[in-house]
């Protein structure tokens, strides 16, 4: 009994693809592009998740209503939580559907050779600062931050395989860049 069982179950799962609509075939397409990547690509996703998590850090400094930032500065401060939380997430999915841990195995804290990445101290100082001086030191510690992503991003466009990792590296460096032009216009 077990046995047809397990011949009927595994006919019908046979079956399924022939049974399946264009949609299904497009996610096996997309699946199928998530299974080839590289050394680079893990890497980019293992850097960019603790990088995008400080940005946010960043911004949740500045949209605690204590630091009294402007409201352009909380403005843009929750524009780049919403963007790039979801991003972590998907990052994230990405390693886990390629068996690699969400950090490098190394156990090392690779935050500080990473371009733009504030220090624990400088984070501590940032939330201590009020008014427009919290705005000055939120500013140009957001534009070291997106210059440091947007050198990540196009080291693994130069390295990395995977199409879905290079089409948010595309994205990341557009996104970033406009970022920085708006904050460097906001420094006057």
């Amino acid at each position: 009994m077990k046995k047809s069982l397990g011949l009927l179950l595994l006919s019908t799962v046979a079956l399924l693809p022939a049974c399946s609509s264009n949609n299904s075939q497009s996610a096996d397409s997309t699946t199928q592009s998530m299974q080839v990547f590289n050394d680079a690509d893990v890497m980019f996703a293992q850097m960019m998740i603790p990088h995008h998590e400080q940005a946010i850090e960043m911004s949740d400094i500045a949209l605690d209503p204590t630091t009294g930032g402007g409201q352009q500065v909380r403005d843009l401060a929750l524009q780049i939580k919403n963007a790039q939380d979801p991003e972590i997430q998907q990052m994230k999915e990405w390693l886990t559907a390629w068996g690699k841990p969400d950090s490098p195995e190394d156990g090392m804290d690779h935050s500080s050779m990473m371009s733009g990445m504030l220090t624990a101290e400088e984070l501590t100082e940032l939330g201590t600062l009020r008014g427009q001086a919290f705005d000055q030191k939120w500013i140009t510690g957001m534009i070291a931050h997106h210059k440091g992503a947007i050198e990540m991003a196009n080291a693994v466009l130069k390295d990395g395989t995977n199409t879905q990792v290079l089409e948010l590296a595309t994205s990341i460096i557009s996104t970033q860049q406009a970022e920085i032009n708006t904050l460097t216009s906001m420094l006057g």
